[in-house]
């Protein structure tokens, strides 16, 4: 693929689940190569809906969506070959152990066995999982679950890596680590599209940030340049003015004082 070119466009993007409200009402964006992509909103915005249809799990939509030059409604088997995806809601064979399971995946992608097995024992290893790899995984906690989709999304080596609140359920160090590892994917090339509602992580990881708001891009630049049309705002300010979202130490009083005891007369 010509790296002059995005390596993910949307054009007219629209997407209604019962045909007349719809979620996504015509987005249109470009993605350059080796960027880290901040696709950020309030809940019910449209970010997974847009991400479900960049990698071909919601097929029925309006507009043009291409991905690596292909068209994902007529190529998403094709698409699927080379890119990575870490959902939201982690979704595991957890009856598998983690070798079992990364194996599985690996023998989709056709990647050769002993390179499944090298590349599934380094990275489960690297991740403090070693002693793990051959436990079911319903026993495992979130923080291990996540560590696992982490590593299922990255195994065949994608071009493309979708992140949904990939950092859920991780600890301190582990966050600190996947950070590192997106910034040295980005610095070779990868593409990241990162989804999240953590303000502080958007803002120091990527690239690009784009707020989107009942289904409509609202916001789109670097931190600095967001920062400059705001005055030099916190990520999270500028996220609520833009998006409306406002009162919350009022919201926060009214909560605190449903625990105060009513007073006798």
């Amino acid at each position: 693929m010509n790296p002059n070119q995005p390596i993910i466009t949307l054009r007219g993007l629209k997407k209604s689940y019962d045909g007349v409200d719809y979620v996504l009402k015509g987005i249109n964006l470009d993605v350059a190569p080796g960027k880290v992509i901040g696709y950020i909103g309030p809940n019910g915005a449209g970010k997974t809906t847009t991400v479900k249809i960049m990698i071909g799990m919601l097929p029925q939509f309006s507009g043009e969506v291409k991905v690596l030059g292909l068209d994902i409604a007529e190529h998403a088997q094709d698409v699927k070959k080379h890119i990575g995806y870490v959902p939201e809601t982690a979704a595991l064979y957890d009856t598998l152990t983690p070798n079992e399971y990364l194996y599985f995946l690996g023998q989709i992608y056709e990647i050769p066995k002993q390179e499944i097995q090298r590349r599934a024992g380094d990275m489960l290893s690297l991740f403090g999982l070693k002693d793990h790899a051959n436990s079911r995984m319903n026993s495992f906690s979130k923080g291990m679950k996540q560590k696992v989709l982490i590593i299922a999304s990255m195994i065949h080596d994608p071009d493309i890596l979708f992140m949904d609140e990939p950092l859920s359920g991780l600890d301190v160090n582990m966050m600190l680590i996947v950070k590192e590892i997106l910034a040295q994917l980005a610095a070779k090339g990868k593409t990241i599209f990162y989804c999240s509602h953590v303000m502080d992580v958007v803002e120091r990881v990527c690239d690009r940030i784009v707020i989107i708001d009942k289904g409509t891009i609202i916001a789109d630049g670097t931190f600095d340049e967001l920062q400059a049309m705001s005055k030099g705002e916190s990520l999270e300010r500028i996220f609520t003015q833009l998006t409306g979202a406002s009162g919350h130490e009022r919201v926060a009083q009214e909560f605190i004082s449903a625990f105060k005891e009513e007073k006798s007369g």
